[in-house]
């Protein structure tokens, strides 16, 4: 059934992948029919791994800059081998001499399959305020 520390250190490998760009281990943390509501793209939902793999082969996230995250009022949700976490992501980025912050509350869902946990549903409030 899996533990509540593995879901944990799934999303923090997830997290750090994406800023990270780190494409392999996105892949192994996320699910191939994973869907996203990434309200600051587009209101609709996208699916598959095609568009952040584009996303992340580009440098989307600036990897060039130093940054950091932290999960402000995280909250798991078990059911089985279902799992809900929430938080209000808090990133904050250095570049060019200045530190930016950003937040964005965020539900991820992992299911465990195969004996691995991997994301399947990002849904992102339209909330995020820069705290610069």
């Amino acid at each position: 059934m899996g533990t509540n520390e593995e879901i944990w250190a799934t999303l923090h490998r997830h997290l750090a992948a994406i800023y990270a760009g780190d494409w392999h281990t996105y892949v192994e943390t996320t699910a191939e029919d994973v869907a996203v509501y990434e309200w600051f793209v587009t209101p609709h939902r996208i699916d598959g791994l095609s568009f952040h793999e584009f996303m992340m082969e580009h440098d989307w996230a600036g990897t060039g800059a130093s940054w950091r995250y932290d999960l402000l009022d995280p909250r798991l949700q078990r059911y089985g081998d279902v799992a809900v976490v929430s938080y209000t992501l808090l990133l904050s980025i250095h570049k060019d001499g200045a530190i930016t912050h950003h937040t964005v509350n965020e539900s991820r869902i992992l299911v465990r399959e195969d004996g691995k946990w991997k994301v399947v549903h990002v849904h992102k409030s339209s909330g995020e305020r820069s705290l610069s």
